[in-house]
């Protein structure tokens, strides 16, 4: 199989950033629509004696009677409020769940370092120069300030992970086709976009998959019953050239409290993860074009967003199709992985948050930075379901990084065992 080059493995983001300095001229600063940390575009606090769950969704999918504004301007001011809720706000209705606002995102939820320039940033709580991460900032930083417990979230290069990673927070992508997408603003439903939950810890992460999946509780609780330590489960360990070795330790660390039974995964197979990397990367911006090109000279929509609409069309045209046929090996390779480790681990990002640029025309320059630093795509490539969950870290900008366990399909319940085994072993 024909191999991308280094210099194609680039060039994504390369053109992402290019893109947006020629666009430089469109950036002018604009005053922010939120107040507070930013998390919500529309909050509704609880009541000084509420009590029980507090629920926070993602602005990209709809509930009734709210506008969904997907993070962008053309959106607030020109749809009107949604007529019924997306199919995956269904349990939390029925158990009247309190939903406390509509987070905020990076515009259409394509963009992966959590900024918004028309209705501001969510500000980071662990350290507020650094990116909350995207696209689904607001759910991190609601959860990790206290304003929510849960958020559901879109995940579809690593929307729920990456900013669960930048806020110390864990994050679940879902496998690929087990929440509903309805009444969800698509990228790639076809292939990428998936619905999950973010929480403050592991506990709160299991009660949100049990809002989006109904009888996951009992799921949860035969993993516990039949593996209560980490001494039954097999962890293959990867490794990637180009991580801080603060944050490999920090990994390692984590894994040898937990206790598990780690397995080095090899080159060979690490080969084939930056290739679906690479790929992933390219369907992903192809289908930012695919659903929102209809956009791409619309008033209202940030040159940024129109820079990765552009450079999707350009992905979609050259690298799309070739992309998509290597979809199925890839799947093939991890299946092969599972049928000897129970679970992979590595860095959910492989190096710390980057803080805010000073200026706006560096943002297409951070958004490439963090598409590289990212490790967690390929896992969408695949569909198989992931998760991000923080772990101590020395010697870094925050006192925490991200451990990312990824699964077989349909593992949601055992990689949130396993991550229980690492979050208790950590505290200790």
């Amino acid at each position: 199989m024909r191999r991308s080059s280094p210099a194609g493995s680039k060039w994504l983001p390369l053109a992402l950033a290019s893109l947006v300095l020629c666009s430089g001229c469109s950036f002018l600063p604009r005053p922010s629509k939120l107040s507070g940390n930013r998390a919500f575009i529309a909050y509704w606090p609880p009541g000084p004696n509420s009590k029980g769950l507090k629920l926070a969704v993602k602005d990209n999918i709809d509930m009734k009677g709210v506008v969904t504004t997907a993070g962008s301007e053309i959106f607030s001011v020109t749809h009107k409020p949604a007529k019924k809720d997306a199919p995956c706000l269904a349990i939390a209705r029925q158990r009247n769940v309190q939903i406390v606002g509509k987070t905020n995102l990076t515009e259409f939820a394509i963009s992966p370092s959590g900024m918004n320039e028309y209705f501001g940033t969510a500000v980071n709580p662990l350290k507020r120069n650094l990116i909350p991460g995207g696209s689904s900032s607001g759910n991190a930083v609601a959860v990790a300030s206290g304003e929510a417990d849960v958020a559901f979230g879109t995940d579809t290069a690593g929307s729920c992970r990456v900013p669960a990673a930048c806020c110390g927070v864990v994050g679940l992508k879902t496998t690929h086709g087990l929440i509903s997408l309805r009444g969800v603003h698509p990228i790639d439903p076809q292939h990428l976009d998936t619905v999950g939950p973010m929480g403050k810890d592991i506990d709160h992460t299991v009660r949100g998959m049990e809002l989006l999946q109904g009888g996951f509780a009992g799921k949860y609780a035969a993993e516990k019953a039949a593996r209560r330590s980490g001494q039954t489960i097999r962890i293959g360990r990867l490794k990637l050239k180009g991580t801080d070795p603060n944050i490999d330790q920090a990994i390692d660390e984590a894994l040898t409290k937990a206790g598990f039974q780690v397995v080095q995964l090899g080159d060979d197979f690490a080969q084939k993860w930056n290739q679906a990397k690479t790929d992933g990367n390219t369907v992903a911006a192809a289908g930012a074009w695919i659903s929102d090109k209809k956009y791409q000279l619309a008033l209202g929509v940030t040159a940024r967003t129109k820079a990765v609409i552009l450079t999707g069309q350009v992905s979609y045209t050259t690298n799309y199709r070739a992309a998509l046929r290597r979809r199925t090996a890839w799947q093939q390779t991890l299946a092969d992985v599972f049928e000897k480790v129970d679970f992979i681990a590595l860095p959910t990002l492989q190096k710390s948050p980057p803080e805010m640029p000073l200026l706006n025309l560096r943002i297409g320059i951070l958004e490439g930075l963090v598409l590289q630093m990212q490790n967690t795509v390929a896992v969408n490539f695949a569909g198989n379901p992931a998760l991000a969950m923080p772990v101590p870290v020395k010697n870094e900008k925050i006192p925490v990084t991200s451990l990312q366990l990824i699964g077989p399909r349909l593992s949601e319940a055992g990689l949130l065992n396993a991550g229980r085994i690492v979050e208790s072993a950590v505290k200790e």
